[in-house]
Formats: structure tokens, C-alpha cells, sequence
């Protein structure tokens, strides 16, 4: 018999002021983290995609990559006025972007980590979402490739010294994905031009100018498109926004939600119950399901908002708990899918930084305040290599939520004002609610339960009424008998 690996223990990375550290993940052995690294001097930190390495961005320039086994540093590589860096899926290659001192100097470097050498230069005048990094890796490394005027270039990772060794012709074409795993295809958004409609493709990898699409979707009003390929690379997710939204429903402009099959057997929209923006579209690990956040309403969020959660069984739709995170400004589950860690950072909060980590049911396990907290981060690990978390639901019975807890943290303003009842209704007319907002707390009462607090005045007040009049006739009745 093999004998079965055991899953891997969870790490944490927090960034304060004079640096990172690296901490044990829960469970933890005396209700706090251990630290396996503490305070490591640096501007920002980051972890390959697979967790093997951590890329550091030196405070006096220059970046460093660390071995996450043993978080001893592999290489350090110095670069002069250093603007970003980008560490590949499995760490091999670290590219960095630098102020150029001439025009059309090759500002950027792809190293190779294990020996700090330069590998391949280009230049590039400005950093931006579609251009950055400058060169692209599919999850395993095994395919790269970079987007250049009409066209995209394909590298041999193993071997940069050959430069590009073949070439996908895309006229106009203005981002580009590459798919997971399988790295099988990839993904070219072409946006509108003279009178022309928008249209995102998708290719197999390897096709030269002369094949064709797998998948075509072409539509108007559009100014980005954001990509999303399941694990798989069977399918692709597009959302695709507009800076205008000419039904003026909204106003951050108008978002659709394409869907296209590498088979071509679909390439259409995905029908939503009703318009609004898109704020959010994830696929889950088995690549065969996605989840969608969309609509003008605004049940719940993080920054400045309350911040309620709801935690949710996926395969038996089942409402496993709720809980509160206020002010949190990131947010992410952990590798094994038990924990659930929010987190409020500088530079966007500048007061009540913190940390806060949840059981799957919404229960708290832990949280730690911060002077100044800049990064909470999971490390990176492959969902494949925890077992199944069917047993965590014979557990919820006996984790309890801090409902106290949670209900003690709301505002003062609140806290001193008298409820609304049926004996001691409110004197003041009710405000305006537009229709929106009134889809949006019953759509609030569907996710969190209970009942909205001006529904059940009304229906209180009505009942009583009801009540009141049957004691009348009852009243009458009785003096009309005698």
C-alpha cells in the first residue's frame, strides 16, 4: 500500500512597519500563532503561486527570493531605481521593471532565480494591468509568452536565448490570458475600432496566423475586459465593462458576463436574473462551477461598510453561520478551505488595523489589532493536496459563534437609541426608499434571515389594529346578548 501523504500545515505572512513575518496557520497549539520568521526588512513581499518561493522587495532596492521550506534566502538580486517585480508560478524567474534612463532602453529583466542571471531584456514605456508582467507564464511554467503590436509571441521557458519561436497574428489585439492547467489555450481581447465591435477569442496554444479561432465572441460598448479560465481550461469567463452605462442604472457604467467553451460549443452571455454591475465571478477548484456577484444592491461588504458575512455549505445549499468583519480591506480563504481570514490594512485604513481569522461556519478562531498592518496573506498551496472537508460539518454543532460579541461592536449612535416596537412606533414619517433598495432588503432577508425591522412595525401595528377591532365586536356582542 502507498502510503498516504499528510497534508500541509498553513502559513501565514504578515507585513507590519519594519517588515514581515512568517507565522504558524491554525490549528493553533495555545489559541495563538507560532512564528517561524520574524521581521525580515522589506517594502512588499509576495509568494510564487504554488508557495514554494517568496519574492522580497528590498527598502534600499532590489529584490531577494526566499525557499519556503526552510525561508533562507536563495538569491538576491540588485536593481538600480526599481519600480516593480514579478515572481513566476513556480519561482524559477523574477522579472523586474526599472526607470529608463534613454528612450527605448530595455527596462525590462527576466532572471533566472537559482543563478541572479539575465535571461531576456525588452522595453516597455509604462506598467499597466495588460501589460504587466511583461511576460506571461501558464501555471506550470511550461508555456510563455508576451503581447506585442498585432500580435503575440510565444517563448521556449526552458530556453530563453532563442527569443520568441513562433508568433499568434491578432490585429489590434490588447490583452491576453494564458489558460491554467492544462496550458492548452489562451485568451486575446480585441477592443472596438472604426465602427467595429469589440471581440474576445480564444486559440489553441501553438496555432500559427493561419487557424482560427476555437471560440469568437464579439459585442459593443466595451473599454476592458477582465478574464477568468477555469481549472481545466475547458471554459472562460469575460467580464466585459464599460466606462458608460447608457441605461443609467448605474453608476459605475454597465458589465456583461460572457461565456465561451474552448470546444465552441457555447459563446454567449450568462443569463443574470437582473442588470446591474458585476463585482466579483470565481470558479471553484473542480473547474466545473462559478459563483457570481452582481446587481445594484449592497446586502453586505468590506471597507467602509458593516461587513457582514454569510458562510455557506456549497453541495447542500445549506446557510452554515454568519458573522461581522467591519473595515476589512482584504479577504481570502485558506488553502484547505477551513478558515476564512479578513484583514484591514494601510495605506487604504489608516486607524483600527487588524486581523481576523473565521472557522468555515462563521465562528472567530482569532484576531490580533495591528498600529500598522499592511498585508495578511495565505500561503499558497494545491487544494489537491488536502483530503475532503465532508467531516467539518459534523462539527458546526459544537463551535459556537460569538454572537455577543458581534452585537456589541455596532455604532454608538445605535447603541442609545430606543427600538422601534408596535407599543412605541416611530413618530417620524419614514424616509424615502427607492424601489432598489427595497428589493435589496428582502434579498438581505433571503442571505442573512430574519425580518426586516420596517416590515414587521408595519405588520405589528396592522395586526394590532385587527386585534383591537375584533375586541370591539366582540365587546358589542356581548352587551347586545344581555
Amino acid at each position: 500500500m502507498t502510503a498516504v501523504e499528510p497534508s500541509p500545515s498553513l502559513e501565514i505572512l504578515v507585513r507590519e512597519q519594519n517588515g514581515f513575518s512568517i507565522w504558524t496557520g491554525p490549528p493553533f497549539e495555545k489559541g495563538e500563532p507560532a512564528t517561524k520568521l520574524l521581521n525580515v526588512a522589506c517594502k512588499s513581499a509576495v509568494f510564487s503561486e504554488d508557495g514554494s518561493r517568496l519574492m522580497v522587495i528590498k527598502p534600499e532596492g532590489g529584490v531577494s527570493v526566499f525557499d519556503c521550506k526552510t525561508y533562507k534566502e536563495i538569491k538576491s538580486i540588485h536593481v538600480p531605481e526599481l519600480l516593480g517585480a514579478s515572481l513566476s508560478p513556480r519561482g524559477t524567474y523574477v522579472q523586474t521593471f526599472q526607470k529608463a534612463s534613454v528612450p527605448q532602453e530595455k527596462n525590462v529583466n527576466l532572471w533566472k532565480v537559482d543563478t541572479a542571471v539575465s535571461v531576456y531584456s525588452l522595453s516597455l514605456k509604462h506598467m499597466s494591468k495588460s501589460t504587466w508582467p511583461a511576460i506571461s507564464f501558464s501555471s506550470d511554467e511550461t508555456v510563455a509568452c508576451r503581447l506585442a503590436t498585432n500580435e503575440v509571441q510565444y517563448f521556449d521557458p526552458s530556453d530563453f536565448s532563442k527569443g520568441f519561436v513562433s508568433r499568434l497574428r491578432v490585429p489590434g489585439v490588447a490583452a491576453v490570458q494564458l489558460s491554467k492547467l492544462p496550458s492548452s489555450h489562451i485568451a486575446t481581447y480585441v477592443p472596438e475600432s472604426k465602427g467595429l465591435p469589440a471581440s474576445i477569442q480564444i486559440y489553441a496554444y501553438g496555432s500559427d496566423a493561419s487557424n482560427q479561432p476555437l471560440a469568437r465572441r464579439s459585442f459593443f460598448r466595451c473599454s476592458t475586459v477582465q478574464f477568468y479560465w477555469n481549472y481545466g481550461s475547458t471554459g472562460l469567463l469575460a467580464v466585459a465593462q464599460s466606462d458608460v452605462d447608457k441605461t443609467n442604472q448605474s453608476y459605475y457604467g454597465e458589465s456583461k458576463l460572457n461565456y465561451l467553451t474552448t470546444d465552441g460549443a457555447h459563446e454567449g452571455l450568462v443569463p443574470l436574473r437582473k442588470d446591474g454591475p458585476i463585482h466579483d465571478v470565481q470558479w471553484s477548484n473542480s473547474g466545473l462551477e462559478f459563483a457570481v456577484v452582481y446587481g445594484c444592491l449592497c446586502l453586505a461588504g468590506f471597507g467602509n461598510l458593516p461587513g457582514d458575512m454569510t458562510f455557506w455549505d456549497c453541495k447542500a445549499k445549506k446557510l452554515l453561520g454568519t458573522a461581522k468583519a467591519e473595515w476589512s480591506v482584504t479577504y481570502e480563504w485558506s488553502p484547505n478551505g477551513c478558515y476564512f481570514m479578513t484583514a484591514s490594512t494601510a495605506p487604504r485604513r489608516q486607524v483600527d488595523n487588524g486581523m481576523r481569522i473565521f472557522h468555515h461556519n462563521g465562528a472567530l478562531l482569532f484576531q490580533k489589532t495591528f498600529d500598522k498592518l499592511f498585508q495578511a496573506d495565505w500561503k499558497p498551496e494545491s487544494a489537491d493536496r488536502f483530503g475532503e472537508i465532508a467531516e467539518l460539518g459534523e462539527s458546526i454543532a459544537s463551535l459556537k459563534i460569538e454572537d455577543a460579541k458581534s452585537q456589541g461592536q455596532g455604532s454608538k449612535s445605535s447603541k442609545g437609541a430606543p427600538k422601534a416596537t408596535s407599543v412605541n412606533p416611530p413618530q417620524k414619517p419614514a424616509a424615502y426608499r427607492p424601489p432598489h433598495a427595497k428589493q435589496a432588503a428582502v434579498a438581505k432577508v433571503e442571505l442573512f434571515g430574519g425580518l426586516p425591522s420596517q416590515e414587521l412595525s408595519k405588520n405589528a401595528l396592522k395586526n394590532k389594529k385587527k386585534r383591537e377591532k375584533q375586541r370591539e365586536k366582540k365587546a358589542e356582542g356581548s352587551s347586545a346578548d344581555s
